[in-house]
């Protein structure tokens, strides 16, 4: 979430204005933030994540949204994009808009320095109230770093780390491992 002043509007407002904005906003309890935009690294991250997903996923149930998917976790009230949702089984929306999923199945976020304290806080923890996320996953610009927070079935979370010099990432909640390498397809960790 960006540091720009917040401003106070009831959801009916927040979802009127956001689907003609030019730009995108989360919303949490009458505020509302403007999200900044992403870097070179994090936009190749999330196209690679995306292409992959939608590869290893094609014969099943599941659809992969990149950026543009408003969700909502539940029951927080949290209205938000992630880099990447993926929903296994019926999407379900909060109206006939068909612009904010309800039952994310699995989410990831791509962390920079600037994200990766409420990515990995505040944010993390609302995504975790939603009944039907099963996996979070951050995935690090800046290092070779995938951290999947998988929900077990006592609803506790389960982390699983990749760490460098490991050949796949797990995703356990799709059951599917995707190599590191093509998470990171055309980074260079030495540039900005």
């Amino acid at each position: 979430m960006s540091t720009a002043p917040k401003s106070f509007l009831t959801l009916e407002q927040y979802l009127s204005q956001e689907r003609q904005a030019a730009f995108k906003s989360e919303y949490y309890r009458g505020e509302t933030c403007a999200m900044a935009g992403a870097s070179r690294k994090h936009n190749l991250i999330v196209a690679n994540v995306v292409g992959e997903m939608r590869q290893s996923l094609k014969d099943r149930m599941c659809e992969v949204y990149p950026s543009d998917m408003r969700v909502k976790a539940n029951p927080s009230g949290l209205y938000t994009y992630p880099d990447v949702v993926i929903v296994c089984g019926e999407p379900n929306f909060e109206d006939d808009e068909f612009d904010t999923l309800l039952n994310p199945t699995l989410i990831i976020e791509v962390v920079s320095e600037s994200t990766e304290s409420y990515d990995r806080g505040a944010k993390s923890a609302l995504y975790r109230e939603s009944s039907s996320l099963r996996e979070y996953v951050l995935i690090a610009q800046d290092r070779v770093s995938i951290e999947c927070l998988v929900r077990q079935s006592d609803d506790r979370w389960l982390l699983n780390e990749t760490r460098p010099g490991e050949m796949d990432a797990k995703f356990a909640s799709l059951g599917i491992s995707i190599p590191v390498t093509e998470i990171y397809r055309n980074i260079r960790f030495d540039e900005n």
